[in-house]
Formats: C-alpha cells, structure tokens, sequence
C-alpha cells in the first residue's frame, strides 16, 4: 500500500468518525481518531474500519463495558480506544 493510498483511507476515516448516526459514538470514534489516526499503524487503521462497521448500538455497548466485544473485535486498537476515554490518567494524552 502506498502512503497516497493511506492518507485516503486517513481522511475517510475521518469522514466517517463523525458522521456514525449516533452521536455518543461521534464523540467516542471521533474524538479518538481527531487526537491519534496520524499515528496508527496500517493494521491498526484496518481494525479502525472493522470497529466502525459494527452497527453503533453493539459498538457503544462494547466501548462502554456493557457488553464484551465480540473475539475479532477485542483488539490492541479496541483497548486504546476504551483506554482513550478512561480518564484513568492524564487526560486524552
């Protein structure tokens, strides 16, 4: 893949993290892709598109420890986003 290829898969991303249909998952997805989609690996931003084609009611639940994520979902990337909006630490850093 190339970096020109990347960069429009970045920037759909983007698109599509604020424009989920529910805004609690606008403000999750996109609040995380705005502070680190720059710095994700390719596989990584391939998890990205996987999460976001969960239906956002399933995906919230899971985000917000409701449910567990389902095995293909449960993630490096899943557990930063989840990490991402803990404030268990400094915030968003």
């Amino acid at each position: 893949m190339t970096a020109d290829d990347l960069d429009t898969r970045r920037r759909a991303i983007k698109i599509r993290a604020w424009r989920r249909g529910m805004r609690e998952m606008d403000i999750l997805i996109g609040g995380f892709v705005d502070a680190r989609l720059d710095t994700l690996s390719e596989a990584e931003i391939s998890d990205l598109e996987r999460l976001m084609d969960v239906e956002d009611q399933k995906a919230f639940s899971w985000l917000c420890g409701t449910e567990e994520p389902e095995p293909g979902h449960d993630t490096p990337l899943f557990r930063q986003i989840k990490q991402f909006h803990s404030h268990s630490g400094p915030v968003n850093v």
